[in-house]
């Protein structure tokens, strides 16, 4: 019984009202991204117009900005999607620009590695059956998780060079 209330209380957290503010599948080609990190959201947009915002999981780490390899922190400011990816070990992915040459000055100046390989991307392959639980907690190592139906969405209406900004 106590699991069956447990299973409610998880679809009443996933599957709110509000939860998608554009639930709608994507009809146009997105030319800008931006995440609110504090609100776990990724927002696409299109000439400015906002098409569609997802609900997001970040590194374990997510507040501040990412600095070291290994500090379990999504970066902050403005990247671009310079990678698609297919074929990676999580349901395909958008490879974000991060470090950036004032990250890697930054690391340089503390002799540390600045990390890299961030990216939006879906669940670990073989693991698709979590869904959207997998958002009820901040899981990555840096990176913005999105279910594998929404990265498939992302993915396909979204060109490298696209800029995406980053917020706390």
């Amino acid at each position: 019984m106590k699991a069956l209330g447990l299973l409610c209380l998880i679809s009443v957290i996933i599957f709110a009202p509000g939860f998608d503010t554009h639930s709608t599948a994507l009809q146009q080609n997105v030319d800008s991204i931006v995440v609110l990190k504090s609100k776990r959201r990724l927002q696409v947009y299109n000439n400015g117009h906002l098409l569609k915002t997802y609900k997001i999981a970040l590194g374990e780490s997510p507040v501040g900005q990412k600095h070291f390899e290994g500090d379990m922190k999504t970066p902050e400011g403005l990247y671009f999607i310079n990678d698609k990816n297919p074929n990676s070990d999580y349901h395909k992915n958008l490879g974000i620009s991060y470090p950036n040459a004032a990250d890697r000055a930054f690391a340089a100046k503390n002799v540390k590695s600045p990390g890299g390989s961030v990216k939006i991307h879906g669940l670990k392959n073989g693991k698709e059956y979590i869904g959207a639980a997998h958002r009820l907690t901040d899981w990555t190592h840096g990176c913005i998780a999105i279910t594998d139906e929404e990265v498939d969405e992302i993915y396909s209406h979204t060109a490298v060079g696209t800029p995406i900004n980053i917020l706390p």
